[in-house]
């Protein structure tokens, strides 16, 4: 392409022809992807998965085309059949233990006001399952151990793990958080808002010093921890009705300033989607995507086409709860 490139490196040409993005290649791409089990998996033609096949689903909600109405009814048989019989799901199917991918599953049928049983099972089996901070087992060893100086962390304060009685990391707990505050009435446990509680002041407390988050401890052997993308996207999107403090603000700052370095189609989308729901200015998004995709096809993830899709259609409705407190430049 001719032309100067500005900072993410997109020509105007780009911008010429940047109309319907998500229709011309996420979609299709979608919709091609689908395995013939009626899930999808990572790219075309891999193996089924929760994760992305709920992905998927929350895409076609949220550009509510009839012409994928066949493929969202498929999917959503996919997922039904996958959940185990204790209300979880595996990553996989054949796998006979759930894991962090029960939140996105009951929030891809919740978003399809499909399945509320299945969904009220997922919700009671993530409300039950605990990672390893303050078990027996976790308190016996940091007696043993005696070092605080490795980590710093407040281990009273619970989120949820990758898998049951693993450690509480940033994205599973916040993936938690957004499907407990979406969901109300009958599917909603009784027992959620201390969980809700814990996992929002975890995740405060996870916060690099400088903002941002990354997966796992804000400072490790004294060094502070390096911020990333989607860890701080997922942490700012789950608490997003919770009162603002100066730390969450700069947490926001981080992730503007990094918005125009992003050079992954993913990461691209993800901090788009929630900088607009804060109300933050982020310029176009889809001449970047497409820049992107002439450069590299986003490498055939099908998470990047799903986060992209769902970035354009303007506000997801698993954000659509009110507007977020302390929002601003």
């Amino acid at each position: 392409m001719d032309g100067p490139r500005d900072s993410l490196g997109y020509t105007a040409a780009c911008a010429v022809s940047a109309q319907g993005f998500a229709e011309a290649r996420c979609l299709p791409l979608l919709l091609s992807s689908q395995n013939a089990d009626g899930g999808w998996g990572y790219s075309a033609r891999a193996r089924s998965g929760t994760e992305v096949t709920s992905w998927a689903l929350m895409t076609l909600h949220s550009v509510r085309e009839a012409s994928c109405d066949e493929a969202a009814l498929r999917g959503l048989r996919w997922l039904c059949q996958a959940q185990l019989p204790d209300g979880s799901w595996p990553a996989y199917v054949g796998q006979s233990t759930g894991c962090w991918a029960t939140s996105l599953a009951c929030l891809a049928l919740h978003l399809q006001a499909q399945s509320p049983a299945a969904v009220a099972r997922g919700l009671a089996w993530l409300v039950k399952s605990w990672p390893s901070e303050g078990s027996l087992w976790w308190q016996l060893r940091t007696r043993l151990l005696g070092d605080s100086s490795v980590v710093r962390q407040d281990s009273s304060l619970r989120g949820w793990g990758w898998t049951p009685g693993a450690a509480s990391w940033v994205e599973p707990t916040s993936y938690a958080l957004i499907v407990l505050h979406c969901v109300a009435g009958e599917s909603r446990p009784a027992d959620a808002d201390e969980r809700v509680r814990l996992a929002e002041a975890m995740l405060d407390d996870r916060m690099c010093p400088g903002g941002g988050w990354n997966s796992g401890n804000p400072r490790v052997y004294g060094v502070a921890g390096v911020p990333r993308v989607g860890p701080t996207v997922w942490a700012l999107l789950a608490l997003r009705h919770v009162d603002a403090n100066t730390r969450r603000q700069s947490s926001l700052d981080w992730l503007e300033g990094e918005y125009p370095k992003a050079g992954g189609a993913g990461s691209l989308s993800l901090a788009h989607l929630c900088l607009q729901a804060y109300g933050r200015p982020v310029p176009p998004l889809e001449p970047a995507l497409w820049a992107l995709y002439e450069r590299n096809q986003f490498l055939g993830n099908l998470l990047a086409f799903c986060w992209a899709a769902i970035a354009l259609s303007g506000k997801p409705i698993f954000l659509a709860l009110g507007e977020a407190k302390g929002v601003g430049p």
